[in-house]
C-alpha cells in the first residue's frame, strides 16, 4: 500500500464519500474561485452638528478635550450629553445667562435713554437755557453705569469659576 488511509473506508488517491473534502484537493482553492459580492450596507449618515466658537472658547474647550484624551468633537458631545442629564444644573446654568442677558438689554435701553437726554441737556445749556433736570440725567446715567459694572462682574466671575 502507497500509505495512511485517510478517511475511512476511502482508499489513498480515491475520492471521500459523503461529500467530504476531497484528496489532493485544498479548501483554498475552492474559496478563490467562489467570488462573493459585496453587501450593500445601509449609509445612514449621522446628523452632524455645527458650533461656532470664539478663539478664548476653542481654546478652553481644547484645553478640557485634551486633558482627558478626546477630540474636541467627543469631548463637545460628551459635554453637551452630561450638561443634558443634569437638568437642574444646566437650567440654573441658563437662568442665570438669561439674566444677565435680560439685564445687559435692559441697561443697554436705558442708556439709550439717558444718552437721548443728556443731548437734550447739552443742546439746552448750549443754547444758554436753564436745565432743571440735569440731576436727573446725570443720576440715571450713574445709576446705569452702576448696573453694568455689576453685570459685567457677574459674567467674569462667573467665566472665571468656569476657567478653574
Amino acid at each position: 500500500m502507497a500509505g495512511p488511509v485517510r478517511r475511512q473506508g476511502a482508499p489513498d488517491g480515491e475520492a471521500a464519500t459523503e461529500g467530504g473534502s476531497q484528496p489532493g484537493k485544498a479548501g483554498r482553492a475552492r474559496r478563490t474561485t467562489i467570488k462573493k459580492k459585496a453587501r450593500p450596507r445601509a449609509k445612514k449618515q449621522r446628523p452632524a452638528q455645527s458650533v461656532r466658537l470664539s478663539d478664548h472658547e476653542h481654546a478652553i474647550i481644547q484645553a478640557g478635550a485634551d486633558a482627558v484624551g478626546m477630540s474636541v468633537a467627543g469631548f463637545l458631545a460628551h459635554s453637551a450629553l452630561a450638561a443634558t442629564r443634569d437638568q437642574s444644573r444646566t437650567a440654573a446654568t441658563i437662568a442665570t445667562e438669561r439674566d444677565v442677558l435680560t439685564e445687559l438689554f435692559a441697561m443697554r435701553r436705558q442708556l439709550g435713554w439717558a444718552g437721548s437726554n443728556l443731548n437734550q441737556v447739552a443742546k439746552a445749556l448750549n443754547s444758554g437755557a436753564d436745565v432743571p433736570y440735569l440731576k436727573e440725567v446725570l443720576a440715571d446715567i450713574h445709576r446705569t453705569a452702576h448696573a453694568a459694572k455689576q453685570a459685567v462682574d457677574r459674567v467674569a466671575n462667573r467665566q472665571e469659576g468656569t476657567a478653574a
